[in-house]
């Protein structure tokens, strides 16, 4: 990944976290979105993945790390959440740069599986996600 296509896809995240609506907006203030080129490979491991299996790393597009709000609890302390977005996974799963509408279409991406993570954090499981349109 080339540092021209890192930027173009930080500034579509960017306008993507600019047009949530303000509640998650706010959301965002207390759980970081960091943005790396693929998942490490304890993330991969966290999620069943063996690292070695490129192909399966390279199709995640997100990962909600960290205690929901929904099972956070004030007697015992809890890892902080974060929330990871992967851009080659997101980009390649909306299609790649080369087509005629790429920016709409990892723009598109990038707000569903920031969504999808959001929900996560809300405690939202896979199945929950699937329903709503998010997976």
């Amino acid at each position: 990944m080339t540092p021209q296509e890192r930027q173009r896809f930080d500034a579509l995240m960017e306008e993507a976290i600019e047009n949530l609506p303000p509640a998650l907006a706010d959301l965002i203030e207390e759980v970081p979105v960091i943005v790396l080129d693929r998942p490490t490979p304890d993330m991969l491991r966290s999620v069943g993945i063996d690292p070695a299996d490129t192909k399966a790393a390279d199709e995640l597009c997100g990962l909600h790390t960290g205690t929901s709000f929904t099972e956070a609890s004030v007697e015992r302390p809890e890892l902080s959440s974060n929330i990871h977005l992967f851009r080659i996974g997101i980009i390649d799963l909306a299609g790649g740069w080369d087509q005629p509408d790429a920016d709409d279409a990892v723009y598109d991406e990038i707000m569903v599986t920031l969504l999808h993570e959001i929900g996560h954090q809300f405690g939202l499981d896979e199945d929950d996600l699937e329903r709503l349109g998010y997976d």
